[in-house]
């Protein structure tokens, strides 16, 4: 008999797809009937699940994404993270005494850049309209779906915060005083709006498909609804975690301006076990998963045993190493001088590999690429912010926790392949601005207001985002494609994913529904921006005698629930016999493969 799975590996000849939600799947599936491609398909997922997950993601907010094309036989980035307002710099933070930027609120709002980024990979690579591409999610928000139980549970969470805060939120999330219950339907009908003058704008210029999509890419970033944005955060401020209220700092110009990017890059590309593995730019953490197959490399994992306790304390061990590097090295590559091609080098590894004992270290360990280790690292990120400022020590701000992200990726019959991890704008960060249906983004809280680090805060520079796809390659074709959901542990529930299927020879669900671990180690990327050395977060399904073992070695091992992390999604092409998989993991129950 197979071994159990929560849900079986979808295979498909034509195509399959993930996402964070079975109606966005269904929506990419109904694509690919209609003619589509794989890119057609991500596109119109991504625009419904804007719609069905807004605790997760919003078209207020961002998407890094990977993709394959088949027709151009190569590995691309989109750079779907937009940047931070001209005006907001580290000399505006000291005026107004903010010595760390809030999670919530309008300061943190970065230009939204997931309509650029998909006009950018519908015109490039797809096939369709805004208006096709956009007719599910339209249908979504205005006719409504299906209140579930994940959104209803949240929602219930944020009803004093909508209530008492965000009202232009409560009046779309919460009709009736309180969040509506599993099985009614929810609606948006001005998000539903925000769409349709996208639909207009295109159907307006009907000159080409190509030029179509520019204009509805225009509406957004400099028609009526960019003028909306605008005129509603610079007249009605917003309280936030600094204590005061705010005004937004973005303008008209900011919006035009990300409109002109090229957002199209190149994929930082490494070879591990003849597989190649291509993440977003130091602009993502995205390098911090090749870090840490690097540093990996260098041990018999399958040998060691499958969550065993030297396993689960190598993959952890590895897993500060990369994390410390990534706070003392990643940012914005057109701002920050980063040490790639240094910190991705077999030799910096095996030196990295060495400081890896036999019990945990509580320490922060960055590397010494050839300037010595920097000095800020070893400072709480406030603390660090306010002696770069020249302010007076003060206590860490406590404030509750960030909003989520979720993913999706599809796979075609032609080759092509895609993984995006769509997040930011969160209802619960930021309020609702009237008639447009959607909140800004808050991804600036990424930040560091000392300009000596990389990532500090510069007018117009992308944040360091945990947004992290992962694509990879064998023998310079597409093989897998995949994400999750979860802040900074994306590239620690991933990787997991990727070696129980690499290393321990899983299929792609088991590989996802085996238990995780994560560590908190570092310093988070979001508000207030606290670590936790040593602290490891478990599912209990690891084995008792493993947990017990970790902590005799020093982590410190908290038990969350058995199913409490990770939402990987997964998509794999099978090139000996014509098949294309899928695979999504089962935690919260929405996220769903499909295939054809």
């Amino acid at each position: 008999m197979p071994a159990f799975t929560t849900r079986p590996v979808v295979r498909g000849s034509r195509a399959v797809l993930t996402s964070g939600h079975y109606l966005a799947s269904a929506c990419g599936l109904r694509m690919i009937e209609r003619g589509g491609n794989a890119f057609d398909a991500a596109a119109a997922m991504a625009f419904c699940l804007i719609v069905l997950e807004p605790h997760n993601n919003g078209i207020g907010g961002e998407v890094p994404i990977l993709l394959y094309s088949a027709r151009d036989r190569e590995a691309f980035a989109v750079s779907g993270q937009g940047f931070a307002p001209a005006a907001f710099t580290i000399d505006w933070c000291r005026e107004h005494g903010i010595d760390l930027i809030p999670g919530d609120g309008y300061l943190p709002a970065c230009v939204p850049g997931m309509v650029g980024a998909w006009a950018t990979v519908l015109a490039r690579w797809g096939t369709k309209t805004f208006a096709e591409v956009l007719q599910g999610a339209i249908e979504l928000a205005d006719r409504g779906f299906p209140m579930y139980e994940w959104l209803e549970e949240s929602l219930g969470g944020f009803t004093e915060l909508f209530t008492q805060k965000y009202p232009t939120t409560a009046a779309i999330y919460l009709p009736e005083g309180r969040p509506l219950p599993s099985g009614k339907l929810m609606r948006n009908p001005d998000l539903a709006w925000t769409l349709r003058q996208l639909v207009a704008a295109e159907a307006e210029r009907g000159a080409s498909r190509i030029a179509g999509i520019g204009a509805a890419c225009d509406a957004f970033y400099r028609g009526e609804i960019a003028q909306r944005i605008v005129q509603y955060i610079s007249e009605n401020p917003v309280a936030d975690a600094s204590g005061q209220s705010h005004l937004g700092l973005l303008t008209l110009e900011d919006l035009a301006l990300w409109r002109e990017r090229d957002l199209v890059e190149r994929p930082v590309r490494i070879t591990h076990k003849g597989l190649d593995v291509c993440k977003c730019n130091t602009w993502t953490q995205g390098v911090v998963f090749q870090q840490q197959l690097r540093l990996l490399g260098g041990f018999d994992l399958p040998a060691m045993g499958h969550n065993s306790c030297q396993y689960l304390h190598v993959l952890t061990e590895c897993a500060k190493l990369a994390f410390a590097d990534r706070e003392a090295y990643y940012g914005d590559p057109e701002f920050d001088r980063v040490p790639l091609e240094a910190l991705l080098r077999s030799e910096y590894a095996d030196q990295r590999r060495a400081l890896i004992g036999s019990t945990a270290s509580l320490e922060m360990r960055p590397g010494d690429v050839g300037n010595g280790v920097p000095d800020f690292v070893g400072f709480h990120v406030v603390d660090d912010n306010r002696r770069a400022m020249g302010m007076p020590p003060r206590e860490n701000a406590k404030v509750a926790g960030p909003g989520d992200t979720t993913h999706l990726d599809a796979a075609d019959s032609q080759g092509n392949m895609i993984a995006a991890t769509p997040s930011g704008g969160w209802i619960q960060s930021s309020p609702v601005i009237p008639g447009l249906g959607f909140p800004l983004g808050t991804r600036g809280q990424m930040f560091y207001l000392n300009a000596r680090r990389p990532n500090a805060l510069e007018g117009r520079k992308r944040p360091r985002a945990t947004l992290t796809p992962t694509l990879v390659l064998k023998d310079d074709r597409p093989f897998m494609a995949f994400g999750t959901q979860g802040g900074d542990s994306q590239d620690q529930w991933t990787l997991q994913f990727f070696l129980n299927h690499t290393e321990f020879g899983m299929n792609l669900q088991q590989a996802l529904d085996a238990p995780l671990v994560h560590s908190g180690h570092f310093p988070s990327s979001f508000y207030p921006r606290e670590g936790k050395p040593g602290r490891l977060d478990a599912q209990p399904r690891i084995a008792a005698e493993v947990i017990a073992e970790m902590r005799r070695l020093g982590h410190d091992v908290q038990l969350i629930g058995d199913w409490a992390n990770g939402k990987v999604m997964c998509v794999q092409a099978d090139h000996s016999n014509g098949t294309l998989l899928a695979a999504a993991s089962p935690n919260g129950n929405v996220a769903y493969a499909l295939g054809w």
